[in-house]
């Protein structure tokens, strides 16, 4: 038996492969193959292919990590919003959607709903097959660097949605030759050192790729990303969130420091749209994806009431302008299953507008409250004032923040806790950015039974396949 992530990659891949062979698995924005040769694909043999040189292989590759990297967003955004309480799945005939998640008096249960997604380890896998790919392809030495840059960037991404699940826990960062080889838990300090190492390769890789372009395309969520050198203003917005969470987890003014050089080279821009970046596709084309958030009033899924009554007034009387654009109040109001699990409710979030709708990976406005943050800890206080308010007026019509350079660390940080609510609405943060500031007692308990997880556990499966090691970082931390 193998263990979860570290199944072989190459069995994915072809099945994969033959899902976009049959026009199955991405189509339409993401699935553009940049390829002219009337060569047909040999897909039960797929890495020997691309290595020998056939560049569709290397372009369904790279697709494929992209489709892997979109296939885990709806789930996370989803998990991590009921565990912050922004979002609830009311099932009318499942109610482990509700109680999964919310009832005590805890831990989480690692053969439950919400046990934390070890699918990012699949992608983890054919990145490392991908890199091993590209290493024997006759591609130039600045095709590879690209091609390098953008594999282990996507890496790093993984990683981050790992740990921000698993926190305390710590994670695997090792793939081995083996699929059926073991690799161990680190620390979470060791995890955010591997994922900015990581991202700081990759970005020399990119930096080494120069003005030669990608050795495939990238889908159309990556325009005004999809050469190396715009592509690597991603990397560093991706290198910016993950020393910013890394500086609030006991790294600090260090990891702040380097999260501002990052900024710095990224795509952050406090005059340009607040929207702008790279998303992920999503469409109603046969056997795509498609984005299940899209606003109805008949769907299960619903906000957390208190959305509407904790956000802050505008000048005119009127709530803050990002909880209009966002959420919307329908009937009939939405009980929670079974019933008592949870409180009714008839908000919902309307950032979606259809089953196409993109969401974004990483936004300037995210971008902006990060470098406040970055700020604000390394003593540039009235800049990170500055950033909250670019980010508070513009997107939510608000009058100024009544913070100033006087203002202790807590005012700042509940200051900023509110913008991330509102400007990263239903994006999966919160409950991340709740626990790094040690606020999770803050979050709402709606009934007696209900408690706030700290971390989501090791799923059960990985833990059996781990039951018979003896070395503790082996077996895995929580493990029983």
């Amino acid at each position: 038996m193998t263990s979860l992530h570290f199944q072989t990659s190459m069995d994915r891949t072809n099945r994969m492969l033959n899902r976009m062979k049959r026009g199955m698995t991405v189509t339409g924005a993401l699935l553009i193959v940049a390829c002219d040769s009337p060569t047909v694909p040999q897909f039960n043999n797929t890495t020997q292919e691309a290595a020998a040189g056939d560049p569709s292989s290397l372009q369904l590759l790279a697709t494929g990590l992209l489709a892997q990297n979109r296939g885990s967003v709806q789930g996370r955004i989803s998990a991590f919003g009921r565990l912050g309480r922004e979002y609830f799945v009311y099932t009318p005939t499942e109610g482990r959607n509700t109680t999964h998640f919310l009832s005590g008096p805890g831990p989480l249960d690692p053969s439950g709903f919400a046990a934390a997604s070890f699918a990012p380890y699949f992608n983890l896998r054919d990145v490392f097959a991908f890199l091993k790919v590209v290493e024997g392809a006759p591609l130039t030495a600045t095709q590879k660097d690209a091609a390098r840059g953008f594999a282990k960037t996507i890496n790093a991404q993984e990683l981050v949605s790992v740990i921000s699940a698993l926190d305390t826990i710590g994670a695997i960062v090792e793939t081995k030759e083996n699929p059926k080889d073991l690799a161990p838990f680190v620390s979470r300090d060791s995890v955010y050192r591997h994922i900015t190492g990581l991202l700081d390769e990759a970005k020399a890789n990119l930096d080494a790729a120069g003005a030669t372009p990608f050795p495939f395309t990238l889908h159309a969520g990556y325009a005004g990303f999809n050469t190396p050198a715009t592509y690597a203003t991603f990397n560093r917005a991706i290198a910016a969130q993950a020393y910013v969470y890394h500086g609030s987890l006991g790294c600090g003014s260090a990891c702040y420091a380097k999260a501002l050089t990052a900024l710095s080279q990224s795509f952050i821009n406090p005059t340009g749209p607040l929207r702008a970046g790279p998303f992920h596709p999503f469409s109603t084309a046969s056997g795509d994806t498609q984005n299940g958030f899209f606003f109805s009033t008949a769907s299960d899924g619903v906000a957390h009431p208190s959305i509407q009554t904790d956000a802050q007034l505008r000048a005119d009387g009127s709530r803050d302008l990002r909880l209009i654009a966002k959420t919307d109040t329908a009937t009939p109001l939405k009980a929670a299953t079974p019933a008592g699990a949870g409180i009714s409710t008839a908000v919902r979030f309307k950032l979606y507008a259809d089953r196409s709708a993109p969401i974004p990976i990483i936004t300037n406005e995210e971008l902006i409250l990060l470098r406040s943050e970055a700020r604000w800890f390394t003593g540039d206080k009235l800049g990170a004032i500055t950033d909250l308010n670019i980010v508070r007026q513009t997107s939510g019509g608000l009058p100024p923040s009544t913070l100033t350079v006087a203002s202790s660390d807590a005012e700042y940080i509940t200051a900023l806790l509110y913008e991330r609510r509102y400007s990263l609405l239903f994006e999966g943060r919160r409950w991340i950015d709740h626990r790094r500031f040690g606020r999770l007692s803050s979050l709402p308990l709606d009934v007696p039974t209900h408690f706030v997880a700290k971390v989501q556990p090791i799923p059960q499966g990985e833990c059996l396949i781990r039951v018979n090691e003896t070395t503790p970082a082996l077996r895995g931390p929580g493990c029983p």
